[in-house]
């Protein structure tokens, strides 16, 4: 398998956690989104939406591709099923999709390079944009959370859910919003970050991320 990423983008940062949760081991190839390198050829050819990450394999002699997080997520669930990173109760499985969701269609798109960029340029204050929709969705996020979690996200077990947390609080930080109105969401990801999938996954161990600017 080869994993197309950038070490800092958040939707990568997920797929690195799910396999390394699934010890499937893959060729890293980065795509410096700083750079516009997502924008061009050859990438552009590969993922017509311009972004990361995407996942390629062979398969019975052809070449599959696959792109959007939550969707390479499952399919490393449906191939890779042990160890699971969906709980099998109907009902907590579903759960975790939601909490994932909230994060993936909720949260994150507010904060992309594209979205603020073009918030700057229709003159808004992309800064106000910003700590205002992470902070209403973290708020959403922190007490929908509250009702399933244990140990993690849903339960005692890490799920897409807390894959899609750890990724979404390092960016909250980074756009300096204040976590201490989300106990819950910060002690779950205390929880993950002793695991060795979720520390091997961390943007800063990865090759591209040496000679990143900060």
């Amino acid at each position: 398998m080869k994993l197309y990423g950038y070490w800092r983008s958040g939707a990568t940062w997920r797929v690195r956690i799910g396999l390394a949760w699934k010890g499937v081991a893959y060729d890293y190839q980065p795509v410096n989104l700083l750079e516009g390198k997502q924008h061009v050829e050859p990438y552009r050819a590969l993922n017509l939406m311009e972004s990361v990450p995407l996942l390629e394999w062979s398969e019975g002699g052809a070449i599959r591709r696959l792109a959007q997080s939550l969707a390479i997520l499952d399919h490393l669930e449906l191939r890779f099923p042990s160890p699971p990173l969906l709980p099998t109760d109907p009902w907590l499985r579903a759960r975790a999709r939601q909490l994932a969701e909230m994060v993936n269609s909720g949260i994150q798109p507010f904060q992309t390079p594209l979205v603020l960029g073009q918030v700057k340029a229709f003159g808004g204050d992309d800064r106000a944009w910003v700590q205002f929709f992470l902070g209403r969705g973290l708020a959403a996020l922190e007490e929908e959370a509250s009702r399933t979690a244990g140990r993690f996200c849903v339960a005692d077990a890490p799920s897409f859910a807390d894959c899609c947390l750890v990724p979404q609080l390092y960016a909250a930080r980074r756009f300096k919003i204040d976590l201490t109105p989300f106990p819950t969401l910060t002690r779950v990801e205390a929880a993950c970050e002793a695991l060795p999938a979720f520390q091997a996954a961390h943007p800063d161990r990865q090759p591209d991320a040496a000679s990143a600017p900060r």
